[in-house]
């Protein structure tokens, strides 16, 4: 068994071992440029529009904008471009009923303010944000360093020795935070202080207390956890200071699936609980042949943990760079896949119908906005991301997902009904107020079903309270015992569709003033990413200069094999990974 001991961990070795069985392979579909042709005249043009569907995509040699086509066969969804060296297809979404049920729940938007003079013709190739953009800014990432403590051969983003560092100035993280804010007509609310690994930076507390300064109700901290094994007094400052969120790397249940953090993570939820919170959202890179026969284990060891796990948001791999075909055949998956596979080893626990498209959201903001006065869009592209919650009835030991006791599609179709009368509310008097909500009440109890909600949600009286009593807070109840399951799939050059990147709503500041999303930042890292980081970092002999007492070797993690073996024999191992529930029958299968 891999244990990553003696050296900085990269996975390398662990990689290479998961690999050497492959369990199944992708065979992606050959079409000519003359059957292209054929389909392109036929496609639809429209957001949303039947498959075939016409888009752009990038070329991944020249990097030029190509046409593109999202199309069906054998049950799935493909997207084939014509690019000068010929054409190139690759899985676009496993399964195609999902990706038509999805569809249906598409929430167009238009961003009235952008931060670049471009008309957008060029997406992605003059980002910005630009007039053409339709997604308001729901989660806003800044790089804080470009410094990391491990070495991970996968990762596009960490400074080599003798590289530049780049790491941005509070000043210049404090304008980037107030770009966001300027978006109209709604501005950023939630950043993710990401990296490189955030924690290296011994100005991290004031960062966060910065970004609360500036307005932002939602920070979370993007970080493999390890320094906040080992250092318990950096998580009560880092909870203190006003992060809500530790979005931390958690791949599998192994040491070999999970090489970067397997041995640590039971300190750091030690930590953590001692700390009160934050709360940790467990992020798993999903790869095909790789993690992917470990997904309901993960969902259950995070139901095992719910007083300090509040989600499990997988992370379908994006392939950035070149990579052969074969190679993509191999490792791809996306969000239907992945949903397959929990579903089957959850023995349908958790099912494909239990998931909803991330726009949904969209429809339900709509609603809640006109009792809360907060704008919070979720209107990103509805191939883009999924998302359930589920309940852990503990009396029992059963998990049951949201869409079994609530009708979650014909109870958003209900408000779309009532929308204008609804969006009334503010003006509205206080008997007409009292009226509509018991309305909006009644109707509610005719699509939730009490007799298989998990004892004790008392979700009918939290309900009555946000539509009856207008007091919509009273919601944040609902997360008590439950556990957000989410899909993101960030695009990569083979399955990049422009229609997909004009409505992302995951943005990264850059220090030059602009924002850009997720999907442009790192797919062409030429234009922004690297591009725009180099003009601001460090070279080595000026950070060396500003930082005579450190080292490159003293940021990076050495595991020991002494710690190891202190862990495989600790109380701590044995209750975080052990000594634990298996609600989802999976704990012999993973």
């Amino acid at each position: 068994m891999a244990e990553s001991v003696g050296e900085v961990p990269s996975g390398e070795k662990e990689f290479d071992q998961l690999t050497r069985r492959i369990r199944d392979i992708v065979e992606f579909p050959e079409i000519s440029e003359e059957e292209f042709e054929e389909m392109l005249k036929k496609a639809s043009r429209a957001y949303g529009g039947h498959l075939p569907h016409r888009t752009y995509s990038l070329c991944p040699e020249t990097r030029r904008v190509v046409p593109a086509l999202v199309w069906e066969k054998d049950g799935m969804v493909w997207i084939t471009k014509r690019c000068p060296e010929g054409m190139i297809t690759d899985l676009y979404y496993e399964d195609v009923e999902q990706y038509y049920r999805f569809q249906r729940w598409k929430f167009d938007f238009k961003l009235m303010s952008a931060n670049v003079d471009a008309s957008g013709v060029n997406c992605p190739l003059d980002c910005g944000l630009c007039a053409r953009h339709r997604s308001h800014t729901s989660l806003l990432n800044i790089v804080l360093t470009n410094r990391c403590n491990l070495s991970c051969w996968y990762c596009f983003f960490y400074a080599k020795e003798g590289q530049p560092i780049y790491e941005p100035t509070l000043e210049q993280i404090r304008m980037m935070l107030r770009n966001a804010k300027k978006e109209h007509p709604i501005g950023a609310n939630a950043v993710q202080l990401t990296g490189g690994e955030p924690t290296l930076r011994e100005d991290l507390i004031e960062i966060i207390r910065i970004a609360k300064e500036e307005g932002y109700d939602h920070v979370q901290l993007n970080t493999d956890g390890i320094k906040l094994a080992f250092e318990p007094e950096l998580v009560r400052e880092i909870r203190k200071a006003g992060v809500n969120v530790l979005y931390l790397s958690y791949d599998g249940m192994t040491p070999q699936t999970n090489w970067k953090n397997h041995w640590e993570i039971p300190l750091i939820f030690e930590n953590v609980r001692k700390a009160s919170g934050p709360g940790i959202v467990l992020v798993p890179t999903t790869i095909r042949n790789v993690n992917d026969h470990e997904l309901g284990a993960i969902i259950n060891f995070g139901l095992n943990h719910l007083d300090i796990v509040r989600g499990v948001n997988f992370q379908p791999i994006s392939l950035v760079g070149r990579v052969p075909k074969k190679e993509r055949q191999r490792f791809r998956i996306t969000i239907p896949g992945a949903i397959k596979r929990i579903e089957e080893q959850t023995n349908g626990a958790i099912a494909r119908e239990d998931w909803y498209p991330i726009p949904i959201a969209g429809h339900i903001a709509r609603f809640f906005e006109a009792f809360s006065g907060s704008k919070y869009y979720m209107t990103s592209h509805y191939g883009c991301g999924a998302a359930t919650y589920v309940f852990l009835d503990r009396e029992k030991k059963r998990v049951v997902p949201i869409g079994r006791f609530l009708d979650v599609e014909g109870f958003v179709e209900y408000l779309e009904s009532k929308a204008e009368e609804i969006e009334g509310w503010k003006s509205m008097g206080k008997l007409h107020k009292l009226k509509l909500g018991a309305e909006i009440f009644m109707k509610f109890k005719s699509f939730y079903d009490e007799k298989y909600a998990p004892e004790g949600l008392g979700v009918l009286d939290l309900i009555k309270n946000a539509f009856v009593h207008g007091n919509y807070d009273a919601l944040g109840k609902f997360h008590i015992n439950s556990l957000f399951l989410g899909m993101m799939h960030f695009m990569d050059e083979y399955n990049y569709d422009v229609e997909r990147v004009e409505r992302c709503v995951i943005h990264y500041a850059m220090p030059d003033g602009r924002i850009v999303p997720f999907c442009t930042f790192n797919v062409i890292p030429e234009l922004y990413r690297d591009k725009v980081q180099a003009q601001f970092s460090y070279t080595w002999e000026e950070w060396k200069a500003m930082h005579p007492d450190w080292e490159y070797r003293k940021d990076k993690y050495i595991r020991t094999k002494e710690f190891v073996e202190r862990m495989k024999n600790s109380e701590l191992y044995r209750k975080t990974y052990v000594d634990i529930e298996d609600y989802l029958g999976v704990m012999e299968k993973a």
